[in-house]
């Protein structure tokens, strides 16, 4: 077998291998409300809806309430209302709308829905993989003025933790010239705790032209705690500490700061069509080494479904604020909006 047959049977492999994995897990069943059964892949359960997917259809969503249990001998990850976490499979009830969660030494009857998240335990690396990306882009002739902006997230879950890297960048554009740029792109590690506590290590690179920001470096520490976690919503409030190296356009000085750090973040998910998803957070940062000095961000990013759960189209709108930029010629805060475009996998 020469060099090239060889390499080309290794990528055939490659490919099919995962594949085959992936089609021999479709042995999941939902046992419906109305007495229908459906087999397939359980890809988690989150914000009240159940994610399928079956042989010809595809993908679908189906909402929570009209699941009357789960046969599952994949193992899970499954949170509950009361904040408490099971690492098992899902076992049929007699008992109308609940599941046993069965793991290594119990077996646990729980209602259908005091249960907040069901994710796979997969062993591939790619399968613990999710995200979006999203593109948007706006226009207007009278002005000359472009904005391009791009953005996503991509997550990788383990047991009681999960990565997330973030970007997210706006330039504008006018007569052919980059008139300003926004940046801001961050990986985070959270590790769940008890009772509805979990810790947050990041870091984080931005830029702000308009702030005068040419770079800044980032590392937070930080406590989170679920205030809300239901069928359709999350809320939840962090405080921690932020050290951060700045470095300012123009001749200024670099400067390295500690401040404070308060965080709220609230996602929210509508599935009554025309499905809705809104992912808001505020940030607020109180400096301890600049006296007078306080940095402010607020992101809003609704999103409803376009022709499938996969793409969305929705606005991203943006708020930063300064109180004392490095520049005196900088402004004090930064906004704006842009129409995008999202995809989702897994």
């Amino acid at each position: 077998m020469n060099k090239n047959t060889l390499n080309t049977f290794l990528f055939f492999m490659f490919l099919v291998i995962p594949f085959k994995s992936v089609m021999a897990q479709k042995t999941d069943t939902i046992y419906h409300v109305n007495k229908n059964t459906l087999t397939g892949d359980l890809k988690n359960l989150a914000y009240g809806v159940v994610t399928w997917k079956m042989d010809g259809m595809g993908t679908i969503s189906l909402e929570e309430i009209k699941v009357n249990t789960i046969i599952s001998k994949k193992q899970f990850e499954i949170k509950l209302k009361n904040d408490a976490v099971y690492f098992g499979s899902l076992e049929a009830s007699d008992t109308f709308r609940t599941v046993y969660i069965v793991t290594k030494k119990n077996k646990i009857l729980v209602n259908i829905s005091d249960i907040v998240e069901i994710y796979p335990i997969k062993n591939s690396f790619w399968l613990k993989l999710s995200g979006n990306f999203s593109l948007g882009l706006n226009y207007t002739k009278g002005s000359d003025i472009a904005t391009l902006s791009f953005s996503g997230n991509m997550n990788y879950r383990k047991k009681k933790a999960y990565f997330e890297l973030a970007w997210d960048q706006n330039n504008t554009y006018q007569s052919d010239t980059l008139g300003s740029r926004k940046a801001d792109i961050s990986l985070a590690w959270q590790r769940l705790l008890k009772n509805g506590w979990s810790s947050q290590v990041s870091t984080g690179f931005s830029q702000n032209s308009e702030l005068g920001i040419k770079e800044r470096w980032a590392l937070n520490l930080m406590g989170i705690k679920d205030l809300s976690y239901n069928n359709w919503n999350r809320l939840y409030a962090g405080a921690g500490l932020n050290v951060t190296h700045e470095i300012p356009y123009g001749n200024i000085t670099e400067q390295n700061d500690l401040a404070g750090l308060f965080q709220m973040v609230w996602k929210v998910y509508k599935y009554k069509a025309p499905k809705l998803w809104v992912d808001t957070d505020i940030s607020y940062l109180p400096y301890f080494t600049d006296s007078g000095r306080h940095r402010a961000v607020f992101n809003l990013n609704p999103k409803i479904n376009l022709l499938s759960d996969n793409f969305k189209v929705g606005l991203k709108f943006y708020y930063t604020y300064d109180s004392k930029p490095p520049s005196d010629a900088a402004s004090t805060n930064d906004y704006g909006i842009n129409l995008q475009l999202s995809y989702s996998f897994h």
